[in-house]
């Protein structure tokens, strides 16, 4: 077993549901964990572990998760649909392969629930859910990733697809209204409405390109392509070309190290850096999108070098055990606090070690790169 595995089994080893040690934002709060993205994040990891060594341990650890969440009637402990909020959908990303695995008939009813969400988000005057029914007629790249994979994947096994050109849909506007085109980049958010304070008022989008976001992006077109199985139309071509051309533009910004920026084409501005998340699920994006035809074979050498590149700068060994740092804690717009979208507000969110939103992309780069046949050197 190497550091890596090592590092991942600590890690199992010190969480319940109710207490994993990778969900800081719970943890700084001094609160129980819920149904969340960032434990779904943590978990889908997980099982691409199982997936990968077929060693019992990760299913069972990943079963025992999630059965605790999931009652027998299919309803989830700290869930609610009324809430309407998309990202409570990317951890429902988990049940349809433990259902598989399993065969529990309750995940099979919580996929439903799930799904029922879908069906009532708000949506935007161009047709996208909103992020979140607490921010009106805004779509943010993290949304994205936290359903349209799940929406996806519903349609393709249960529903016949009937709702896949809304899906599609939903990524072209993202394309039209969210996407520079002088670099290539998104920006992290859109407000269809221009009412909020941190939109242009013309244009309605956020002032800066994030790094997490676009890779929760990368990931949205990877994983959504990945899970339709009707591969030869052309609205899937338009996606691939999307998700290659994302991925050309950020080679572009890409450091010597492998690495990206927290705001990713101001790499040389003071207190800018070298972000884990972003750059561990580029990695990710990158060499899965490689394996699955996607982009040139040549391109494994990015990802590869993102990879390595987190494990020089970040990964290190901390009192014994193995510790993940460089990881932005979170970034939003809007609220309470009054999250503006500025180069300083993306500088003044935490940076914390071990927190999923790294670890769950880190081991999912991992079980790509194990994939290449490569070996941990310390």
């Amino acid at each position: 077993m190497d550091v890596i595995e090592r590092y991942i089994n600590e890690l199992m080893e010190k969480s319940t549901p109710d207490r994993p040690v990778w969900n800081i934002e719970k943890i700084l709060q001094g609160e129980k964990a819920g149904w969340n993205y960032i434990d779904g994040c943590m978990i889908k990891a997980i099982l691409e572990m199982y997936s990968i060594t077929k060693d019992s341990k990760y299913l069972e650890f990943a079963d025992t998760f999630i059965d605790y969440r999931v009652k027998e009637d299919g309803s989830i402990e700290g869930y609610d649909v009324e809430e309407l909020n998309i990202d409570n959908v990317n951890a429902g990303k988990t049940l349809f392969e433990l259902y598989d695995l399993t065969g529990k008939e309750k995940y099979r009813k919580a996929i439903d629930l799930v799904y029922s969400q879908i069906e009532k988000m708000p949506r935007t005057k161009e047709g996208n859910f909103w992020h979140k029914n607490i921010y009106p007629n805004q779509v943010w790249l993290d949304g994205l990733y936290m359903c349209q994979p799940f929406y996806m994947e519903y349609e393709a096994r249960f529903n016949n697809r009937k709702k896949c050109d809304d899906i599609y849909s939903q990524f072209a506007n993202v394309t039209k209204h969210m996407r520079d085109s002088e670099t290539g980049l998104y920006y992290h958010a859109y407000d269809s409405s221009r009412e909020m304070f941190w939109c242009d008022k013309v244009t309605g989008l956020s002032q800066n390109f994030w790094l997490r976001a676009l890779g929760w992006y990368s990931m949205a077109l990877l994983d959504t392509m990945d899970k339709d199985n009707h591969k030869e139309q052309d609205d899937l071509h338009q996606m691939k070309e999307a998700f290659q051309s994302l991925i050309d533009a950020m080679l572009k910004y890409q450091d010597p190290s492998g690495m990206w920026y927290q705001v990713v084409n101001l790499g040389g501005m003071d207190k800018n850096y070298l972000e884990t998340s972003g750059s561990a699920i580029f990695s990710y994006a990158i060499l899965k999108g490689v394996r699955l035809g996607y982009l040139p074979e040549s391109y494994a050498e990015y990802g590869k070098k993102a990879f390595e590149g987190i494990c020089k700068t970040y990964l290190h060994m901390e009192e014994g055990n193995m510790s993940l740092g460089g990881i932005c804690l979170v970034a939003g717009l809007g609220g309470k606090d009054r999250r503006d979208g500025t180069f300083q507000y993306y500088m003044s969110e935490p940076v914390v070690k071990d927190d999923a939103k790294g670890v769950g992309p880190f081991l999912l780069a991992y079980t790509e790169m194990k994939r290449c046949g490569w070996e941990y050197q310390s």
